[in-house]
């Protein structure tokens, strides 16, 4: 195994993003970081009402990613290291897609400095999955604060997703299309994703059924 000390996964909403996680920190022994997405007050509000509480959703998620990750460096240097299900940079994706031009020039004059002296991952895993995919998989998990979430607003995502990764190149990228790919119930599928993670690269490299 590569010494992988800083594991990030993301991909929009339903992408299977802390499944995924959970399972790489059991068979890695890492320390895993949760997104604490069930603790933001104005989440449901959010979806229920986003020109109100964009900025307000968004500046809790940003505060309390930054807690989350600043001590990520000093605590693996008593770890096997940490896979955590988000990076930092989620913050910006999100906030351009839902702020409006007033909240996102004051965003911008906070995030970067936040952002500036975290550590950044040495392998990022991108789940991709179609906008079907995705709802289907909202749908079945049942979360009351996600009943208001449409397919417009998971495409709208998709495509800021897409954007952001396709000049992506601060970590190494792993590419995963999580459309076939079932990690938890098949486990040739996670033995695969273990195989191509265990072998260092140093651009992008896609993992595909």
């Amino acid at each position: 195994m590569a010494p992988l000390s800083y594991i990030a996964i993301e991909g929009v909403i339903g992408a299977g993003k802390t499944t995924l996680a959970i399972a790489l920190s059991k068979r890695l022994k890492m320390r895993l970081i949760l997104e604490e997405v069930e603790t933001n007050p104005f989440l449901e509000d959010f979806y229920r009402d986003p020109k109100h509480y964009s900025f307000q959703v968004q500046m809790f998620f940003l505060v309390s990613r930054f807690q989350q990750l600043q001590d990520v460096v000093y605590r693996d240097l008593f770890s096997n290291g940490t896979v955590c299900d988000y990076m930092f940079e989620k913050n910006g994706i999100f906030a351009r897609l839902n702020l409006d031009d007033r909240e996102y020039a004051l965003y911008q004059k906070i995030a970067p400095h936040l952002g500036e002296n975290l550590v950044k991952p040495d392998l990022v895993i991108y789940l991709v999955a179609d906008d079907e995919v995705l709802m289907e998989r909202i749908r079945r998990r049942g979360r009351h604060f996600e009943r208001n979430i449409d397919k417009p607003y998971i495409s709208a995502l998709n495509k800021e997703y897409e954007n952001f990764f396709a000049h992506y190149n601060d970590s190494p990228l792993l590419i995963v299309d999580s459309n076939n790919f079932n990690f938890i119930n098949n486990s040739r599928h996670f033995d695969i994703l273990i195989d191509s993670i265990s072998e260092p690269f140093t651009s992008r490299r896609y993992l595909l059924p």
